[in-house]
């Protein structure tokens, strides 16, 4: 049994987390500790505040309690928002406070871009105009080229969490271009995981989404990789480490 662990603010689509440990199919345990989410709107401020240590000391004990190996912060926006270096010492922070490997959903991103040989990427955002910038700066810091950019800046966290499959579609089309090799939706508030083979029919590339690579950054974490193609192609890759 692998048991892994997330620390998720709020409770907006924590339900794409026992699915996709059902989908995985495999001896993979996900467990699932929550954070204050503090402050509903997408600002930049409060995205700050969202992943700072004192939040992250409140969840770490309740991991550790679990079992759970490894630890991802489950929040883009709360990442990418500190930039590359200052995400790098949020991770490091989250690690020595729950005593185990540690990573968040920003870096997830790249590391899932770059697990799959993708370097030009399109981003479909439930964030305003100035956070969704920031993420894109984030992936060119991670070596990505960031090929176009859509924002929903009207739709805050609690809306987003009841979009259904039409309106992902919606947002992942309407970011998509063509010299896009895959098309990311950072929002962890968004459901996804019930939709992923959906999208990668309708766009005709791989499609990267919040608690999808969540879960495989994880994986990675604890050196392992799973065959489950209903997660999308990133699930479809050769493992590095047979299971």
């Amino acid at each position: 049994m692998t048991a892994l662990g997330f620390l998720y603010p709020g409770h907006r689509a924590e339900d794409d987390y026992p699915r996709i440990e059902q989908l995985l199919g495999s001896d993979i345990r996900v467990d699932l500790i929550h954070s204050e989410p503090g402050e509903d709107p997408h600002r930049v401020a409060a995205l700050r505040e969202l992943g700072s240590a004192g939040r992250f000391a409140e969840g770490t004990e309740a991991l550790r309690l679990t079992g759970a190996e490894t630890v991802v912060w489950a929040c883009t926006g709360g990442g990418f928002v500190h930039g590359w270096e200052g995400a790098m010492e949020q991770v490091r922070t989250l690690a020595r406070l729950a005593g185990m490997p540690a990573s968040s959903t920003s870096f997830a991103f790249v590391n899932a871009a770059r697990e799959m040989g993708v370097r030009r990427v399109a981003v479909g955002a439930a964030y305003p105009e100035d956070v969704t910038a920031l993420f894109a700066d984030f992936l060119r810091a991670g070596g990505l080229e960031v090929t176009g950019l859509r924002s929903s800046p009207a739709a805050t966290p609690a809306e987003v969490a009841g979009w259904g499959e039409e309106d992902v579609l919606t947002l992942a089309r309407a970011a998509d271009t063509p010299d896009a090799q895959a098309v990311l939706l950072p929002d962890t508030a968004l459901h996804t995981a019930a939709h992923l083979g959906l999208l990668e029919k309708a766009l005709s590339k791989p499609v990267l989404t919040a608690s999808q690579v969540t879960v495989w950054e994880g994986l990675r974490l604890a050196d392992r990789r799973v065959n489950a193609p209903t997660l999308g192609s990133l699930f479809t890759r050769e493992p590095l480490v047979q299971v």
